[in-house]
């Protein structure tokens, strides 16, 4: 088996200035880039701390306790995230997601959130706010969130078979408390849930069919994920990756599956229902198939920066122009000048790339710009 290598680099510092161009770009709600994709999605990560140290994310080797994590001087409060979402949905954004990090670790959560919730689509429509968790506070903060204005949440769960997941988070964080989690948030309404599980292969794939058969009937979609090479701290390795089609077949040979249209446009997982009519899954083919052709998302780090694709080296310094003291016409301008110019694609054009994407640089790290 191939050696492990996990660097110990910190990458959160390439950043590119987020000029005003001199052209206004004014808010229309009609925003492309040069791909003809709109900006309908933002996933806004509040912290860069988490309390699970997942190998496939934060793995315990890079963040130990002497970690450098960012100073809350440097994060982005939450008046600041709230004008900077103003003039991404000015531009069309009908979706935040909250990430982190793990963003029920942030401090008065529930305050950012009721500020989210107060704005408005281009079309004078409430927005869609989600939050993705490890579900490890959810149980004790689930009735805040919907209170909040929180509409829907994710939770990562790897797995149902306690010994596995305890491994998998490697803080040795008990699955019958995620469990729980997910029991408080669809009590207090936040649904329809989505319950994401990262595949990685000689690790817990045995948890697949457990999984299928748990949430099947309960009103909740389990989306299996492929194992991605997100950033440069997780060793990955393509042995690793189970392909998505893999998963649907063990499933369908248990319990007979159904293809389905996508939801929604951009959409990344691959929907099947039971042919029961009991629920459905989806997978989400991030390395064995691309997804890029119609992607809609744009991220913001917790320290300000715009990243243009998950795969991205370099983010664009929103922070910056912010506390220099432009004007909300600016911050949209500046938006508009950087997804204009974003022909981002990584996973179509993956296998032909080398591993830096051809310019030395490493990938922003997953837990830094959430998934």
């Amino acid at each position: 088996m191939a050696e492990r290598i996990i660097p110990i680099v910190d990458r959160r510092a390439s950043t590119l200035a987020a000029g005003v161009p001199a052209q206004p770009i004014p808010a229309s709600g009609l925003l492309g880039d040069q791909l003809g994709r709109p900006l309908r999605d933002l996933r806004i990560s509040v912290t860069d701390r988490c309390n699970f140290r997942c190998s496939y994310c934060m793995p315990k080797e890079v963040f130990d306790k002497d970690y450098p994590y960012l100073p809350h001087a440097d994060l982005l409060s939450f008046e600041e995230i709230t004008r900077l979402a103003r003039q991404f949905v000015a531009h069309g954004v009908r979706k935040i997601r909250l990430t982190g990090g793990e963003p029920l670790l942030r401090k008065n959560i529930e305050v950012l959130i009721e500020q989210l919730a107060a704005l408005r689509t281009v079309d004078g429509e409430p927005l869609d706010i989600t939050l993705t968790t490890n579900g490890s506070l959810l149980a004790r903060k689930a009735q805040a969130l919907k209170a909040a204005g929180l509409q829907r949440v994710t939770v990562s769960l790897d797995g149902l078979d306690d010994a596995v997941f305890r491994q998998m988070n490697d803080v040795d964080f008990p699955v019958a408390e995620v469990l729980k989690g997910i029991d408080a948030a669809r009590a207090a309404g936040l649904g329809p849930i989505k319950v994401n599980m990262v595949v990685k292969r000689g690790t817990n794939e045995h948890e697949i069919l457990p999984m299928a058969r748990h949430f099947q009937g309960t009103g909740t979609v389990l989306r299996f994920i492929e194992y991605m090479d997100v950033g440069a701290t997780n060793g990955w390795r393509m042995d690793e990756v189970l392909p998505s089609a893999e998963v649907v077949q063990r499933i369908h040979a248990q319990l007979p599956l159904v293809q389905l249209d996508p939801s929604a446009p951009g959409e990344t997982a691959e929907r099947w229902g039971y042919k029961d009519g009991s629920g459905e899954i989806g997978v989400i083919s991030s390395v064995t198939q691309a997804f890029c052709g119609d992607c809609n998302r744009a991220r913001l780090s917790t320290e300000g920066q715009l990243y243009l694709c998950l795969f991205a080296s370099q983010g664009h310094d929103l922070k910056a122009l912010l506390r220099a003291g432009a004007s909300d016409a600016d911050i949209a301008s500046a938006i508009g000048h950087i997804w204009q110019g974003r022909k981002d694609q990584y996973s179509q054009l993956r296998a032909s790339l080398p591993a830096d994407s051809g310019s030395g640089a490493r990938r922003v790290e997953m837990s830094y710009i959430g998934g």
